[in-house]
């Protein structure tokens, strides 16, 4: 006897925001033409989104950010207060104006920062169309965590290794992609401005938001962050971000390598790629961090960091936006311990101080 077929899945809904008529119906139709989608409405202001909210309850929200009136930062702002949304930011790259209030909103709550299309006509606008279409319906799915809970979240962690104590490790390497940016600014931000290791890490975004970003998480957090360029000297207490569509990775000499290698995971740069290096150079000082982000990257690289012997924290599913990249992480084995975000830093710095670090769950084989 066959077994029943699987009941389909409604479409997810979809509330457009955005000023530009044009836009806006290129959107519309990007919506219109996915059957995972449905348009619920397309408004011009967000004011009318805020109104429509509550009413029409969407799956996702594509928000821009220059809008007349209340602008899309404050819009998302109070949405995630109100009435938490998956939002994907659909924004101009018109400088590094544009760029910081994108990495803003991120912090607001915002899933995701997406370039707008500029035509839909051809190959590459059916790209274009099929990547948007793509992210919200993937945002759409994503839990939505109010910051306030992460941060009252009870300490816990789920231990894979009880590690001996001597820990020294010589380099900090961190990846993420959806829902990185604030997960970075968590996790560095708890460290101490005298933090004593070079920190190198790659975040999965736009290749032109990425020195806007950089540039905002160096006002979040004490450390000094910086794009990272080819030649670069590590150095303790600094934080070197990847840059866009360029692989990353550590030197013989203790110096930034970046080549235009081909994508790995379909990501350049990838997480793979710094962990590896990492693993490489340093062997047994290398200790790598895995947060928030879908898809794979960075688990084979991790787990190489931990095979050296080296240590690895990834990010609990308590806290990360998406666990698709820590889950697969700990699944593969790659992982020394899982921890919610506000309890990775701690945690590097009880490793620094040489403290005793608690680990519960099955040893290593």
């Amino acid at each position: 006897m066959s077994s029943p077929a699987a009941t389909p899945q409604p479409p997810r809904r979809v509330l457009i925001v955005e000023d530009s008529a044009v836009l806006r119906h290129l959107l519309m139709r990007v919506v219109a033409g996915d059957p995972r989608l449905e348009l619920l409405e397309a408004v011009e202001t967000a004011e009318e989104a805020l109104r429509l909210v509550p009413r029409l309850r969407p799956d996702v929200i594509s928000m821009d950010i220059c809008l007349p009136g209340m602008d899309g930062l404050e819009a998302t702002r109070q949405i995630m207060a109100h009435f938490p949304t998956p939002i994907v930011i659909v924004s101009d790259t018109l400088g590094g104006q544009a760029t910081h209030v994108s990495m803003n909103a991120l912090r607001s709550g915002a899933l995701a920062v997406l370039e707008k299309p500029q035509g839909l006509s051809g190959t590459a606008g059916a790209a274009v169309a099929q990547g948007i279409a793509t992210q919200l319906y993937i945002m759409s799915q994503v839990p939505v965590i109010r910051r306030r809970l992460m941060e009252a979240e009870p300490f816990r962690h789920k231990g894979m290794w009880t590690r001996p104590l001597s820990i020294h490790p010589r380099i900090l390497a961190l990846a993420a992609s959806t829902g990185g940016p604030t997960a970075f600014a968590r996790v560095l931000g708890d460290l101490p401005a005298d933090f004593g290791l070079p920190v190198v890490l790659v975040q999965h975004m736009g290749a032109s938001f990425m020195e806007g970003f950089a540039q905002w998480l160096d006002q979040q957090v004490a450390l000094p962050v910086m794009l990272a360029r080819h030649g670069m000297a590590l150095e303790r207490g600094r934080v070197l971000v990847a840059p866009g569509n360029q692989h990353m990775t550590v030197g013989t000499r203790g110096e930034i390598v970046l080549h235009d290698g081909p994508p790995v995971q379909g990501q350049r740069p990838s997480a793979d790629v710094l962990f590896s290096s990492v693993a490489g150079v340093f062997g047994a000082d290398g200790l790598g961090v895995l947060l928030t982000g879908m898809g794979e990257d960075g688990v084979q690289g991790l787990g190489r960091i931990r095979a050296h012997g080296g240590y690895t924290i990834v990010e609990d599913r308590s806290t990360a936006v998406i666990h698709g990249m820590p889950g697969a992480a700990e699944r593969a084995g790659a992982a020394c311990i899982s921890l919610p975000v506000h309890e990775i830093a701690p945690h590097i710095l009880r490793i620094m101080a040489g403290s005793p670090i608690p680990t519960e769950g099955p040893s290593d084989p």
